[in-house]
């Protein structure tokens, strides 16, 4: 990597540090969700650290955030890089973010390395690729890739805790236009292929993969896609003592069957990406003497292989019919987003790996059990994803860490990958 410069370890650090800054939990780990005071403060912090860079900043109508720095004709599709800035609750300081202040590095290198480039080179912080607000992840890229609309931003509420007005709850169309977004335009950002010659993220792993092979760098090779299901079982509130065992209708009893057998369905699945996991249940009335009446419980269900995500689906409506039955409860299901798992582009993963060899940096070519914005803009951009390793695995927590120097590695590394791209004609 003897061309473009080295990126600044330094740099990196006090560009995380600084941003982590922007957080509503302090001492409780960071959280910084879509379009509150903390996330408009980190998102002006960005704005101003791209035009010190010398990028061309603007923002889209859904709050799509894109710092451009000019090739040498425009005329050219451009290449792209990026991740987000919001975080769930009380989370760490590296998740999205370093692909966003690594982007920016990574520009910034290839500026003042003074090497002409053909495409422009952007890095974007995609809107909310968190669900913490709205219930719906990567609301940018979705956005971009035309599947997000106008009355989808109608639709969407945040129940009014985030909510800065007195409302009772705010659309996520409202929020944009109190911001001075247009949104009946979100339909006009969306992207066709053939509009973005290539795009690569730089992320952190949130996994312990890298840090058990002792590797600094992974190379994605499929995201693995969310499937996500609200269950509600109705049975019957009845009392804990004088209702015996084969009369009741016991809704979290139902609810246990299912989720030990949802468990048993992604074990035995061929694919070792398959993972279902409910972390949320709700019980009512949710009292030591009383047998549940209702129960309402949520399924994330992940995999790098579309077909088995559908043969889960078809065992989890046969189970459900057959429970139904068994226990008398009234069992409904509802699907809020069933998402293709996404193949990073054959050569642009190639790309990366060259420069790997080329470097002698040992890699690990993995599947991304996380969602990334990526898997939205593989629907109109070839993409390929830059894996840095997480400490122990752990991410969306307050102990989340990434060492600097890996950062700066992966944004190296990155930013030759958008060199080599953007001399492609």
């Amino acid at each position: 990597m003897n061309q473009i410069r080295q990126a600044s370890i330094k740099r990196i650090k006090k560009d995380l540090e600084a941003l982590g800054k922007y957080n509503s939990t302090p001492g409780q780990g960071i959280t910084r969700v879509l379009f509150t005071e903390a996330e408009l403060q980190g998102r002006a912090f960005i704005k101003e650290r791209m035009r010190e860079n010398g990028l061309e900043v603007r923002e889209d109508e859904i709050g799509n955030i894109f710092g451009r720095l000019s090739g040498e004709n425009s005329d050219l599709s451009p290449v792209w890089t990026g991740s987000h800035i919001d975080t769930v609750l009380n989370a760490g300081m590296f998740d999205g973010t370093v692909g966003v202040i690594g982007g920016m590095e990574a520009l910034r290198i290839i500026g003042e390395s003074g090497l002409k480039h053909q495409r422009d080179i952007a890095v974007i912080v995609y809107t909310s690729e968190e669900p913490t607000r709205f219930g719906l992840g990567c609301l940018g890229s979705r956005a971009l890739a035309g599947e997000l609309t106008a009355e989808d931003a109608r639709r969407l509420t945040d129940s009014g805790s985030f909510s800065s007005t007195d409302e009772r709850e705010s659309s996520l169309y409202d929020v944009l236009e109190r911001l001075g977004h247009d949104a009946s335009q979100i339909s006009n950002i969306k992207r066709n292929p053939g509009d973005v010659h290539g795009a690569v993220e730089l992320h952190i792993e949130q996994g312990a993969v890298l840090e058990h092979l002792g590797m600094k760098i992974g190379v994605v090779s499929t995201i693995s896609a969310p499937t996500d299901i609200k269950i509600k079982i109705q049975g019957t509130q009845e009392h804990a003592g004088a209702t015996p065992m084969h009369l009741r209708k016991d809704a979290l009893s139902a609810a246990a069957e299912l989720i030990l057998q949802l468990e048993n369905f992604a074990r035995s699945a061929e694919s070792k990406s398959t993972v279902v996991t409910v972390g949320k249940v709700a019980v009512f009335p949710g009292a030591t003497n009383v047998i549940p009446g209702e129960v309402n419980f949520t399924i994330d269900m992940r995999s790098a292989v579309m077909a088995e995500k559908k043969e889960i689906l078809r065992k989890l409506d046969s189970l459900v019919e057959s429970v139904s039955a068994i226990r008398r409860v009234k069992i409904t299901k509802e699907i809020t987003a069933h998402d293709a798992p996404a193949d990073a582009d054959p050569h642009i993963v190639s790309l990366i790996e060259n420069i790997c060899q080329e470097n002698k940096v040992a890699y690990n070519k993995m599947v991304s059990g996380a969602y990334h914005d990526s898997m939205f803009i593989s629907k109109f951009a070839p993409f390929g994803m830059i894996f840095v390793p997480s400490r122990k695995g752990i991410s969306h927590h307050m102990d989340e860490w990434t060492d600097f120097e890996d950062i700066a590695l992966g944004t190296d590394l990155l930013a030759h990958t958008l060199f080599q791209l953007s001399n492609e004609v």
